[in-house]
């Protein structure tokens, strides 16, 4: 055994180990719904139920639509699209800001219209999302959860979302690749850097191949794919709607993309919300060294609520939380040194350690919609049952059907690497500085090597010229800013958030008492009410304030009296930020190979 494993496997004996495999626990947003749905609703009654399940029903259903119907054009020409209600058009933007007559690019946009007439005084214009990533899709975001995002914000709005340039249909779209298929079959083989004695060496490799496929299919596009672009494009999407200042709410990779703008631009501010809030100072440095430093913690609350909730609240119950870590340790040890084989309706192969540590970390960034799903794998997987997890863990059988001529194929992987790896720094080349990097990541967290090799993607990256903004990221702002963190977030630690308000004066940080990432993750009515007051009115939160979710990720009989207070208006908050904090198609992990979105139009990849 190398040294670099030695401490690996004593890395993992102290904190259960690191994430080792890299699919997506979509799967389990339907036994989420039931295990806590159904005690919710039972106790709460037939109003919060019925919005509850209307919202839940509209969650990334939309019809076929074909984006060639869509003229790119230099003003905004919205067209019917998807569902009713919802428009689309597409906006020509410079490809290079400092050539702007020169190549263009096209910004696919998205929006449900407010429901009051633009020429009122009840109107109050265009607020614009982005779900973070990056290389996450805002017209994804919108198109299915138009409805819980006007809920939660009022009628008086416009919600906008768009698709960042170098992603999904906005054009040119980054892809590295000749096929899906042929992404499809590489990504197929990918491994995270501790998953073998070779597994740093063989990532390195990996990225050295990738980023070579990058240079070799760049026309010239690729090196304008950058925060700051976005920054500029999301300007001319505000002066597109005729209006001068942006109001705004990012998530994750979102903030940093908020933070950019608000740097860029601070006379532009009318509202700006940044929600799980990453140091942009990091980020640009490519460094990803803190984001860590909650993530055992967000473990330890599994434990903890899991021995709160008794044995009817949580199928993996047992009497403290440490027996209930030692129970899932002893269960991670076991299926790593002995994968369970399964073999079900929707398929077959092996619930490996890869596998359930993913289950695991998804968990974390989305606990109201995984944990209690989680508990009832573990019980049958404890009882050598693996069917549960993998069911829901699991893609389909690869088939090699895909539609490399549609529209709505998204290649996120290519462009989140495009954008990570521009935005930041370069980074050292050689495997013995990834080493090295691997090794310093260790110290920081038990899953640190899922963070490493986020960093070690940018290897062999082509060096473009950095004279894109990189900070500082300070500015007294024409109207203040506000930030939001989660006291337990996995990824972006509450600190972060602090930190970043320093930089904008009058800026407020509103935290959540809550495990997850983004505020979304977890449903508090106080937190979206004072989302709501920003952008109706200006109203900030007072400095230091708090909010609470209504309920626990393992909910009690507790939680019952503070949904018997509520408003109505206070209901249909709650129905909606429900809805979403159970919505498996948002805020998912970096890391994690979501098939579904990252090759859409090739079936089970």
């Amino acid at each position: 055994m190398s040294n670099l494993d030695s401490k690996n496997n004593a890395l993992f004996q102290r904190k259960m180990g690191r994430i080792r495999g890299t699919i997506t626990l979509s799967g389990l947003t339907l036994v989420g719904l039931v295990l806590f749905g159904h005690y919710h609703l039972k106790i709460y009654g037939a109003t919060v139920q019925e919005a509850t399940f209307k919202l839940l029903s509209g969650l990334g259903q939309y019809p076929e639509f074909s984006w060639d119907n869509i003229p790119t054009t230099e003003e905004l020409k919205w067209r019917a699209c998807y569902d009713e209600g919802l428009q689309c058009a597409r906006l020509e933007v410079p490809l290079n800001y400092s050539d702007p007559d020169g190549r263009k690019a096209s910004i696919a946009l998205i929006r449900k219209p407010a429901d009051v007439p633009t020429e009122s005084g009840f109107y109050r214009g265009p607020v614009i999302f982005n779900p973070g990533g990056p290389g996450e899709s805002g017209v994804d975001m919108i198109r299915g959860r138009a409805e819980q995002f006007r809920k939660i914000l009022g009628p008086q709005f416009d919600i906008v979302g768009f698709d960042p340039r170098g992603i999904s249909r906005s054009t040119p779209a980054v892809s590295f690749f000749e096929t899906s298929a042929e992404r499809a079959v590489w990504v197929q083989d990918a491994v995270l850097a501790n998953n073998t004695d070779e597994g740093v060496a063989r990532t390195w490799a990996r990225a050295v191949v990738v980023n070579k496929l990058a240079a070799e299919t760049d026309d010239g596009y690729l090196r304008h794919i950058n925060t700051e672009n976005t920054s500029r494009d999301m300007l001319r999407i505000v002066e597109a709607h005729g209006r001068t200042k942006i109001q705004y709410w990012g998530f994750s990779y979102g903030s940093v993309l908020g933070a950019t703008f608000a740097s860029l631009f601070p006379n532009r501010i009318g509202r700006l919300v940044i929600d799980g809030v990453s140091d942009s100072e990091n980020y640009y440095a490519t460094l990803w060294s803190n984001n860590l430093l909650d993530t055992d913690k967000a473990m330890d609350s599994f434990y903890t609520g899991c021995a709160n909730a008794g044995p009817e609240g949580c199928a993996f119950w047992a009497p403290t939380a440490s027996d209930i870590e030692a129970n899932l340790t002893k269960i991670i040890n076991a299926v790593r040194s002995n994968p369970v084989p399964v073999r079900t309706k929707a398929g077959y192969g092996l619930l490996d350690y890869a596998m359930l540590r993913s289950a695991v970390l998804n968990g974390l960034y989305k606990p109201y919609e995984y944990f209690p799903a989680l508990a009832e794998g573990f019980a049958e997987l404890a009882a050598g049952n693996g069917t549960k997890i993998f069911d829901r863990m699991n893609p389909e059988a690869f088939q090699c059907n895909c539609d490399t001529k549609s529209p709505d194929v998204m290649y996120v992987r290519d462009a989140q690497t495009a954008i990570l790896c521009n935005d930041g720094d370069d980074i050292p080349d050689d495997l013995e500085s990834a080493e090295k990097y691997f090794e310093m990541m260790m110290e920081t967290s038990s899953w640190s090597e899922l963070w490493a090799s986020i960093r070690l993607g940018c290897v062999n990256w082509p060096r473009f010229p950095k004279d894109h903004f990189q900070g500082p990221f300070e500015a007294s702002t024409s109207y203040p800013i506000l930030l939001i963190g989660n006291t337990v977030d996995p990824v972006t630690p509450l600190w972060a958030a602090k930190k970043m308000s320093k930089g904008f004066k009058d800026s407020v940080v509103l935290t959540q008492d809550s495990v997850g990432h983004c505020s979304l993750s977890a449903p508090s009515v106080c937190t979206q009410k004072y989302v709501r007051d920003y952008f109706v009115d200006g109203t900030l939160p007072k400095p230091g304030t708090v909010c609470h979710p209504v309920a626990a990720p393992f909910p009690t009989k507790a939680d019952q009296a503070v949904l018997s207070t509520m408003t109505v208006e206070e209901q249909d908050i709650y129905a909606a930020v429900l809805a979403l904090s159970r919505d498996s198609g948002i805020f998912a992990p970096i890391h994690v190979k979501r098939p579904e979105v990252e090759t859409k139009g090739c079936a089970g990849i």
